[in-house]
Parts: C-alpha cells; structure tokens; sequence
C-alpha cells in the first residue's frame, strides 16, 4: 500500500508538472507491483483484487499519458476520487482478510462434479434456445440485421426492443457454460459434444450478427475466466491461439460498423496524428473513459441519491417508462460519440466522493466473499458467478457495471442456473 500512495503521489506532481509520460509509466508500474503482489501470495492469476489493482490503476496510468486533445488536466476532486476508489476496495478486502485469519486466495480443495454435466448441457441449450428466439423476434420486429447494413455507423445501437434484448445478449454466457461441461464430460458422449459445438457457434454468431464487438468480447472473456478458475491455469498456446483468432474477428465487427480509419481518428483526436489505429483506438476506449469522470465532476450541477444506481431497478420493473424522471439525468463525457464510463461514474453521480469510496468498500468486500467462496464451491456454476464479477474488474475502466441492467440480468439466470443445476444434479458426491 505503501508503494501505491508513494507512487500515486509522484504520479499526481508529474501530471501537474505536465511530464505526462512519467506521470502515467508511474502508475503503470505500480499497476504491475499490485497485480504481483497478490498472486505472489496466491498464485491465483484471476485474484480479484489483483485483477482490479491491474487494470483500475493500470488504466488510470495509461490516461495520464494524455495522447489526445480530448485529455485535460484532471481537477484535484477527480485525483481523489480515482485515490479513493482503489483504496476503499483495496483496504476493505485486506481488512476481511486479516479478521478472517485467511489471504482469500488460495486454491480450492478438489471436488468432484460428476453428476453435472448433464444440467449443464440443458442449460446450455435453454439459454441459445431462449437467446436465438429473441434474435429472431427482434430481426422480425425491426426489419433488419445490423451486419447486413452497410455506412450507418450506430446501427447496431437501434437494434433493440425493450426487454427482449436482454434475452438476445443472454448468449455470452454459453461458452463459460460450455467450459464447464468439458470440464466434466470431456467429450465422452459424441452427439451431446456436437450439439454443444453448434450451440456455442450460435453463441458466438449472434453477437457478430449485432456487430457488438463488446458482446463478443464478453462471450470469450467469461470462458477463458471461468476456465482458469475451475482449472486455476492457463496454457500460452491457447491464450495465443485466441488473440491471433479474435483480431480478424474484431476487424471485420470495426468495418461491418463503418468505423474505418479516418472515421476514428476524426473522432479519437490525436495528438500524434501519425499513430497507428491499432494503438488509437484501444488506448482511447482506456484513457477517455477516466477524462469523462473528470467532466462529470467539472460539470455536474447536482447530485441524484441514489437514482442513477439504481437504474436496474427501475429499468427491469419498467418504472422508467411510468415515471421518466427517474433516468432523464443527462451524461457527460468529452465527445458526444464516446459515451463509455469508468465504474464509479455512477457512484460519484450520485453521492460526490463518498459515494465513491462506499461504492468502493462493498466492492472489496464482494471480492472478498467471492475469493473465499471459489475455495469452497461445490457447484460449477459458482465458477462462473466469479468469471462474471472478474470480469467487471478487468474492464473497471469501462463502464458502470453494477448500474447496468444487463449485469444484473446476467446474475439472475446464472442464479436461477445454479438452482436448476443443484436441483438436477443426479450424481453428486465428494
């Protein structure tokens, strides 16, 4: 911790010194020393508060970089918020640790889960069914399919019906569930093994079709955290092998959304105005992202209590259409086409900085709870509760995870897959 605040508070006199490049490797560095130092005690490669120490404050130092003219000097309020947050979860987690008498990362004892694979294949071929027929009904509805338009850039955005879309994207967690039934099955039963390959590429295909290039990521994302939770490794050769197959994936997902070049380099504004787009653009989807909280704490005139937060509910219970006012609070980001956030945006919306360093603290305490959880599971959709909250740590940069409704969505049918999973399991034994 003390390598962080040392760190942080070099970082923070470069940036006001405007040497941007020393302000940001800073902090980059300490990023790794954090990440470090948690696996170093745990040899857990997805431990989550090594995961969000990796990419929270590795992401804050890529921002501090400032390669585009959409970046500014961060106001004092913003440098404290970004400080609070990795604090609040970072202490909350080692405090829960230390009165537990336990680091909350070391590996799960074996267990058998034979008996399982059964309810796992039924929930894979529930959730494509259930997601297919919702991509089918919205095709129907609205008339298109948003990889068969060509030139409208936000196409895939009006591709959504109210409460079925959140069925059609419910496909992102077939593969993780796929990984699951490998695990066990191990490809014993030749029909159940192609049937399962033909549902993890309707899974993969649906996302492609809605040219989301984040659901897609999402799908592969779940499954490679769930893998390495139930298995706790990774080999190189696959996570090669991954990358190499999902650039030209993610090229064709840019072009089919007419996203060429000129287009993001006119909207991404570098400084540099050579920089390769393969660099642009990650690096904008990383640093924009903190430059937005920073216009939101320039520019917000007051705060919501708890109604930004707590737009799930009022998106899932279809309140906001009885009562508008409860969402009609505007965003503010540095361009009108860069609208993705960090995942205390919401927070600081609605409590200032305290809502930041609470939002914080329950976070580390989730992480916390999880870690310890994993050691213990004893049902395999329990992997895939802590791949869904791994996730939302790596991409803390993003967006505002725990107000999306979908997040939530996705939680309720892994919960409502961990009933039937427990209810239909016919061999369970230690």
């Amino acid at each position: 911790m003390s390598v962080y605040l040392i760190s942080y508070a070099a970082s923070f006199l470069f940036a006001r010194a405007r040497h941007y490049w020393l302000s940001g490797l800073i902090l980059m560095l300490a990023a790794l020393f954090l990440y470090w130092y948690d696996y170093r005690r745990t040899e857990n490669i997805i431990h989550l508060r090594g995961l969000f120490s990796l990419f929270w404050v590795g992401g804050e130092g890529i921002a501090c970089l400032k390669l585009s003219e959409l970046s500014s000097d961060w106001n004092i309020v913003t440098w404290l918020c970004f400080l609070v947050a990795f604090l609040g979860f970072w202490v909350t987690f080692e405090f829960l640790a230390r009165l537990q008498g336990e680091s909350g990362g070391q590996r799960s004892s074996w267990f058998s889960f034979k008996g399982y694979e059964r309810p796992l294949f039924l929930s894979m071929f529930f959730i494509t069914f259930l997601s297919l027929a919702a991509f089918v009904i919205e095709a129907a509805v609205l008339g298109f399919i948003p990889f068969f338009i060509k030139g409208v850039p936000h196409a895939y955005s009006t591709f959504h019906i109210t409460g079925i879309h959140y069925f059609t994207v419910s496909c992102v967690l077939v593969p993780a569930l796929s990984v699951l039934y490998f695990s066990i099955e191990q490809g014993r039963n030749g029909f159940r093994l192609i049937l399962a390959v033909l549902m993890n590429l309707i899974a993969c295909a649906i996302p492609v079709l809605c040219v989301s290039r984040f659901q897609l990521i999402l799908a592969v994302g779940l499954a490679v955290l769930t893998y390495i939770a139930m298995e706790h490794r990774l080999k190189i050769t696959y996570a090669i092998g991954l990358v190499i197959g999902m650039i030209p994936i993610y090229v064709v997902l840019t072009i089919a959304r007419g996203h060429d070049v000129s287009y993001l380099n006119g909207i991404f504004q570098m400084k540099n105005s050579q920089m390769p787009i393969f660099v642009t653009q990650p690096y904008m989807y990383i640093a924009n992202n903190y430059d937005n909280f920073n216009c939101l704490v320039e520019w917000l005139p007051s705060h919501t209590f708890g109604l930004r937060m707590l737009f799930p509910l009022w998106a899932l219970t279809g309140l906001k259409f009885l009562v508008p006012a409860l969402v009609d609070f505007p965003i503010y980001v540095t361009k009108e086409e860069l609208t993705t956030v960090t995942l205390f945006y919401d927070s600081f919306y609605d409590f200032s900085i305290v809502g930041v360093l609470l939002f914080s603290c329950i976070l580390g305490a989730a992480a916390f709870f999880l870690i310890r959880m994993a050691k213990r599971v004893r049902n395999p959709i329990g992997y895939l509760f802590y791949a869904q909250f791994a996730i939302y740590m790596i991409l803390s940069f993003f967006t505002t995870w725990f107000s999306n409704p979908a997040t939530w969505f996705y939680f309720g049918i892994t919960g409502i897959l961990y009933i039937f999973c427990s209810w239909k399991n016919d061999g369970r034994h230690g």
